[in-house]
C-alpha cells in the first residue's frame, strides 16, 4: 500500500511539473489590424490588457504591425509571430477573418484568440453560400458581442440625460453596427416612454465607410444645425466626422467599443463625449489567456458575450465608466438598469432584418450617406 501511494504521489508531482512546464512555455503574440496600439480602440486595449496579463503571469509578450492594412500582411505578421516562437495569437477586429481563415488549420498546434470575429465575417472571408457550416477549428476561439445591449444602454442614458435630438451615424450596416443602432434605438424608445415624452427624434444614417471624411462632416454640420444634440457615432474611425461637426456648435457625441471620452475630447473638446458604449475587449483577453495558462482553453467555437452579472462592471458590454451622469440618470439608476437586463425583465431585441418597433420616439432612417 505505501508503495501504491508513494507511486501515486510520484505520479500527482510529474503532472504538476508538466503543467508548470507547460505554462512557462506559453507565449503570446498580438496582431494589430490595421492600426496601431496607441488608437485608443481595439489595438491599444488589447495590447494593454494582454501585456499585463502576461506581466503579472511572467510569460513573453510581443506585439507585431502588419506592413500595410492587407490580409496578406496580417497573415505574414501571424506568420512571422509563430516563427518567433509565439504560440498564442491575438487577433483584435473583424479585418482579421481572411487572416484567421488562411492561417488557424493550417497551425493547428497555434492558439488563435480573436476578438469581435463573427460568423458573419468568417462565413464573408470563406466565400461561401448561405448553407454556411465550416466546423471551427479547435484551436481557434473568438468572442463576439451583444451590441443591442450596450446601444441600448447608451439610447436609455441618453433620453434621461435629457437629450431629445438624437442621430445614430453608422460605418458600414455590418450585422454589429446594426445591432448598436437598433438596440440605441430601443433604449431611447424605452426612456422616452417612461418619462412620458412625445417629443424625442432619432435621424439615422450609414456613412457606408468606417472612417469619417468631408462629405459626412458636412452631413452631420447640417444635423446638428438643424436640431441634432448627440450623435452616437459607431464605426471606427467615422466619430471624427461627428466630433467636428458636434464641437462647431458646442454639442455632444457618443463613442462605441472602448471608451472614447479621452480621445475624442482631446480632439474636440472636454466633456463633448456623453458617454461610450462598451464591447469588454480587456476582460476577454484576461479570461482567454487564463483559460490557456490553466489548460481550459476551450476553442472550436465563437462566443457571443453580454451579461453575465447583475454588477455593471463585471459585464461584457457596458456603458463607460466616464459617462457624465446627472440628475436624471445616475450612476445608481445605470446600475438597477443592468440589473432589471440581467434578470430579464428588461429585454432587447437583437434582430436587424426589420427596423425595431418604437412608441415613444420618431426615427428618421436617411439609409447610406455615401
Amino acid at each position: 500500500m505505501k508503495k501504491f501511494f508513494a507511486l501515486v504521489m510520484a505520479l500527482v508531482m510529474m503532472m504538476s511539473i508538466a503543467s508548470l512546464a507547460s505554462a512557462s512555455d506559453v507565449r503570446v503574440a498580438m496582431i494589430t489590424d490595421y492600426g496601431d496600439i496607441t488608437d485608443q480602440s481595439f489595438n491599444q486595449t488589447t495590447y494593454e490588457a494582454a501585456k499585463a496579463f502576461c506581466e503579472a503571469n511572467s510569460l513573453d509578450f510581443q506585439y507585431y504591425k502588419p506592413a500595410s492594412d492587407s490580409d496578406e500582411d496580417r497573415i505574414s505578421s501571424i506568420e512571422k509571430a509563430i516563427d518567433d516562437g509565439f504560440n498564442v495569437v491575438l487577433m483584435p477586429g473583424y479585418a482579421f477573418a481572411p487572416a484567421i481563415v488562411g492561417t488557424v488549420e493550417e497551425y493547428s498546434d497555434i492558439t488563435f484568440i480573436a476578438l469581435d470575429v463573427s460568423e458573419y465575417d468568417l462565413q464573408s472571408a470563406k466565400g461561401t453560400d448561405a448553407d454556411f457550416s465550416w466546423v471551427y477549428p479547435a484551436n481557434l476561439y473568438s468572442a463576439v458581442y451583444q451590441e443591442e445591449l450596450c446601444g441600448y444602454m447608451a439610447g436609455y442614458a441618453a433620453v434621461k440625460l435629457g437629450y431629445k435630438k438624437l442621430g445614430f451615424l453608422g460605418g458600414m450596416a455590418v450585422p454589429a453596427v446594426v445591432r448598436y443602432g437598433y438596440g440605441f434605438v430601443q433604449g431611447a424608445d424605452a426612456a422616452a416612454a417612461e418619462l412620458g415624452l412625445t417629443d424625442v427624434e432619432i435621424k439615422y444614417a450609414y456613412g457606408n465607410q468606417f472612417y469619417g471624411d468631408a462629405d459626412i462632416t458636412a452631413y452631420m454640420d447640417t444635423w446638428y444645425a438643424n436640431g441634432t444634440e448627440v450623435v452616437f457615432a459607431c464605426g471606427g474611425g467615422i466619430f471624427t466626422s461627428a466630433g467636428e461637426a458636434a464641437s462647431k456648435v458646442g454639442q455632444k457625441v457618443i463613442g462605441v467599443d472602448v471608451d472614447q471620452a479621452a480621445t475624442i475630447d482631446a480632439l474636440y473638446g472636454e466633456g463633448i463625449t456623453v458617454t461610450s458604449a462598451m464591447k469588454g475587449l480587456a476582460a476577454t483577453v484576461n479570461t482567454q489567456l487564463g483559460a490557456v495558462l490553466n489548460g481550459s482553453f476551450e476553442g472550436g467555437k465563437v462566443e457571443n458575450l453580454g451579461l453575465v452579472s447583475a454588477t455593471p462592471a463585471e459585464n461584457y458590454v457596458q456603458i463607460a465608466p466616464s459617462t457624465q451622469f446627472g440628475e436624471g440618470f445616475t450612476a445608481d439608476d445605470y446600475a438597477a438598469l443592468v440589473a432589471k437586463m440581467f434578470a430579464g425583465e428588461i429585454t432587447v431585441s437583437n434582430a436587424i432584418d426589420a427596423e425595431p418597433a418604437v412608441t415613444a420616439v420618431t426615427v428618421d432612417y436617411q439609409g447610406n450617406i455615401k
